[in-house]
């Protein structure tokens, strides 16, 4: 590792570092401080950082600690910025005990100074989805008294957990009404940095859970939180929230939503399912749902037909299979090797010859996807413990499988012929 230092901070930055940074000694080595540039402006994409060190973590990972960085660390349910520093891909940053510090996908070529580039779309898309957090959980405490309990920021989806059994679709409505009203009226999101006494002035929505270097979110009369994300500086720039679906939680109720530019994606995706859809079904938008559990009823007519005359079918195969039956060690035996049958199919057909005739023994192998299906059964009348039979099999083709003395199946590799199966099954059977 190396050390670049070719920069000496001024008074301005002094102070800046005692507000945002914190220092750690591990290992002997002490932490570089690093200024928090994306709590002074959320909106710089790119800056320069004097001085810097390399290391590799113990998962063998290599990353950069900066003087100061504009890329915010995975916290509060927000993921991190990723971007780029001198070229050089960032995947994820982390702030670990006080130290910030950058994933990169390779080392960084020895540089006197580091330029760093931050992903935007990435960033705003962030910052939208947690403003919008804001003003939906806000909504949802305001006009209904539900309160936020958690906050998932995910790539495709956000979610709040609510401290309610239950919502109704009219919960739903009124919620989502007040948030995009809250951001039609494009009101300013403020931030500030505030002691424990200074909390006093704010009606906060909830309890923080730390007593110094608290950083207030603000949306005046609607919105006072305790929150280290990153956010557009008004309401209007969130753009529109939409909540796609609730899930119940046990004693708790999950939120799906969408904020931003992820509010048309959806709408465009759903658009284009619509659409296919009433071309599919010939019918029009209204009628989706109708024509859909129509389709639904059918199908499942459809499978009961099916089920029917599969059974009718196995019965005329089990009467002829019972006419084909040889005697072996006098005992009559019923014997097939088919790739036509799946194991669902060869039980329910063992199961039909065996209460079809009670002294007689059933060996099945069945051969598809490159396995190997045993189903072995007997009679009421007869003795022989066919789970004892199958586990001598199963060896001989790397199987599992089991059931009771009048009934068992297995399965395994094909590393022997469904012929050469047959005919350990018999010998284990009656010798």
């Amino acid at each position: 590792m190396r050390l670049f230092h070719l920069w000496k901070r001024s008074s301005r930055d002094h102070r800046r570092n005692e507000q945002y940074c914190t220092r750690k000694i591990y290992k002997e080595r002490s932490f570089l401080m690093t200024t928090k540039l994306f709590y002074e402006d959320s909106y710089i994409t790119n800056f320069t950082a004097h001085t810097w060190e390399q290391f590799t973590d113990e998962a063998n990972r290599s990353y950069i600690v900066l003087d100061q960085t504009a890329f915010y660390p995975t916290g509060g349910g927000q993921p991190s910025d990723t971007g780029t520093l001198n070229g050089v891909q960032v995947l994820e940053v982390e702030e670990v005990d006080g130290e910030i510090r950058h994933y990169v996908a390779g080392p960084l070529p020895n540089q006197e100074y580091v330029q760093g580039q931050i992903n935007w779309k990435r960033r705003f898309d962030h910052m939208q989805q947690h403003a919008g957090q804001h003003i939906l959980s806000a909504a949802f405490e305001d006009q209904l008294g539900f309160s936020t309990v958690s906050f998932h920021l995910g790539q495709e989806v956000c979610t709040i957990d609510l401290d309610v059994a239950q919502l109704s679709q009219e919960d739903i409505e009124v919620a989502e009404a007040f948030a995009n009203d809250v951001i039609q009226q494009n009101l300013p999101i403020e931030t500030k940095w505030v002691n424990e006494e200074e909390l006093a002035q704010y009606s906060l929505r909830k309890q923080l859970a730390v007593s110094e270097n608290i950083r207030l979110v603000m949306i005046p009369n609607v919105d006072y939180s305790g929150c280290g994300g990153t956010h557009p500086s008004s309401t209007g720039q969130v753009r529109a929230i939409s909540i796609l679906k609730i899930e119940k939680q046990k004693k708790q109720t999950r939120v799906h939503f969408v904020c931003g530019k992820r509010v048309t994606n959806e709408l465009r995706t759903k658009q284009a399912v619509v659409q296919g859809l009433t071309n599919v079904l010939s019918v029009p938008e209204s009628k989706l749902v109708d024509a859909a559990e129509r389709v639904l009823l059918q199908s499942k007519e459809y499978e009961k037909t099916i089920d029917e005359l599969n059974e009718k079918l196995l019965s005329f195969e089990a009467k002829e299979l019972l006419q084909s039956a040889e005697l072996i060690h006098d005992q009559k035996v019923v014997q097939m090797i088919s790739s036509q049958y799946g194991m669902k199919d060869l039980q329910k057909l063992a199961k039909i010859i065996l209460k079809e005739e009670p002294e007689v023994v059933v060996f099945f192998v069945g051969e598809s996807d490159q396995k190997l299906q045993i189903v072995c059964g007997r009679g009421e009348e007869i003795d022989q413990d066919m789970n004892l039979a199958l586990k001598k099999v199963l060896p001989f083709i790397n199987g599992k499988g089991g059931g009771k003395k009048d009934f068992a199946q297995g399965g395994g590799d094909p590393i022997r012929s469904a012929e050469e199966v047959l005919i350990e099954l018999v010998k284990a059977t009656f010798q």
